[in-house]
């Protein structure tokens, strides 16, 4: 079908372009509700391969630029066989940190990338670098048993300091369980899970909060480096604890920062702050959806709490649908249109919109439409080398639009890359589901 009004739009276009010229195009020789929209992304066309092979160019990037090796502190130069991690060794430097949040979102979407493209490489990627840390984990836990102040490489997964440190690498090495990699993650497992549970600051109602810019300040992020991890683990080991808990954050944090007429979070919270500015920074939201989209992944259905959290999803998806652009993405402040767009938040709820309409939680025919246009815009930003372009570094708390506003860009910000990986999975498996025609230069899923 596809094909045939592809031709068909050619033949038009051409005696289209004809009649321009002769300047004869009117509504009694034309069709003008076919006339082509001049669009600045690519519209209408979207195929598993062309995703494939966005995929493949951050894969082939990232997989040359992250190495998975430690090296001596002072030269620079590669340990020998015999050499172990300490105080006087390093990683040794790539373009990305194998150890932060953003990688850990990385790791699953290289795993998710096999699931959804059958392709090896992908997984393959992330094993041999949780392997690497893994092998790790021992001799590094010894060090810093004997000098808690010591400098050594692994030292914020076996000491980590903040959720950044612990949520979303947990949540990778769980998923990598689950899909049969073992390779010793579950004594780093336990730690993460520990430090969340049991070391993370909390309000007096147990949401998770930070003491900075301000005390008992919520950061709308840290539902994504808390709650998958938790609902994973609990789905993993069968303690409920961890599920209710990570159902309560999202509750918490909902009732606090979630804008009912919007259907968007605001940024952050201060405890006692009254009725303070809110500032609706893309990228938050897009760790909220995820982060609803990672529990309802493996939240029982008959959970006392499950309908609410997926009316949640399902309002804040409602919500993010009104503040798309006309290009596809989204905006840096959601409701600031003079903002720019900004690319992570873009992949992100590209993500949450597949997985979505892939979970049957929102309805294909009237959300795929919109999240193959998020795709093409995100894939828009990935350019040859493999590079993912238009990126929000990384972000503290603001109070002023200026803050958001004026946040720089930049390659070597490392939100983007594995939100592109999962959003072009989810979004082949979109289309493996659901058939979609062109119907007067319109996306339909019928």
């Amino acid at each position: 079908m596809l094909r045939r009004y592809l031709l068909f739009s050619l033949f038009l276009l051409s005696g289209f372009a004809q009649l321009a010229a002769q300047n004869q195009i009117t509504d009694s020789n034309t069709p003008l509700h076919l006339l082509q929209p001049d669009y600045p992304i690519p519209y209408g066309v979207t195929k598993i391969n062309d995703i494939e092979s966005v995929l493949e160019k951050v894969y082939l990037y990232l997989n040359e630029v992250t190495p998975a090796r430690l090296v001596d502190k002072a030269s620079g130069s590669p340990l020998k066989p015999s050499q172990l991690a300490d105080s006087q060794t390093r990683f040794e430097k790539g373009d990305f940190r194998l150890t932060s949040y953003e990688w850990g979102v990385t790791y699953a979407g290289m795993m998710l990338a096999t699931q959804s493209t059958g392709d090896l490489r992908f997984a393959d990627y992330t094993y041999e670098r949780l392997s690497f840390l893994s092998g790790l984990f021992s001799e590094s836990n010894e060090i810093f048993i004997k000098d808690p102040q010591a400098d050594f490489p692994l030292k914020s997964i076996v000491n980590p300091h903040a959720l950044d440190d612990a949520g979303a690498i947990c949540a990778a090495m769980i998923k990598a369980q689950k899909l049969g990699f073992q390779s010793g993650l579950e004594p780093i497992i336990e730690n993460l899970i520990n430090y969340i549970s049991s070391k993370e600051y909390r309000l007096d109602d147990g949401t998770f909060a930070r003491n900075r810019p301000l005390k008992n300040t919520l950061w709308l992020d840290d539902l994504f480096m808390s709650v998958p991890a938790l609902a994973l683990y609990a789905d993993q080991s069968g303690d409920t604890k961890y599920m209710d808990d990570a159902v309560s954050q999202v509750l918490h944090f909902s009732e606090r920062m979630f804008n009912t007429s919007s259907g968007i979070f605001r940024h952050g919270w201060v405890e006692n702050s009254g009725n303070a500015p809110s500032y609706f920074w893309a990228r938050a939201n897009g760790w909220a959806f995820m982060a609803m989209v990672e529990l309802l992944s493996v939240l029982p259905k008959n959970h006392p709490k499950y309908e609410i959290v997926l009316s949640l999803y399902q309002s804040h998806a409602l919500g993010l649908s009104s503040f798309q652009s006309s290009t596809g993405f989204w905006h840096q402040l959601l409701d600031r249109n003079d903002s720019y767009l900004e690319t992570s938040a873009t992949a992100i709820f590209t993500y949450g919109f597949a997985k979505g309409i892939n979970e049957g939680w929102l309805d294909y025919r009237v959300y795929a439409p919109l999240t193959l246009s998020a795709w093409n815009a995100v894939a828009s930003k990935v350019n040859d080398k493999g590079q993912v372009e238009g990126t929000c570094v990384g972000t503290g708390m603001g109070f002023d639009p200026a803050f958001y506003y004026y946040r720089p860009t930049n390659l070597f910000a490392a939100h983007s890359y594995g939100p592109v990986m999962l959003a072009g999975s989810e979004v082949i498996s979109l289309l493996k589901n659901h058939n979609y025609e062109i119907d007067e230069t319109a996306v339909q899923f019928k």
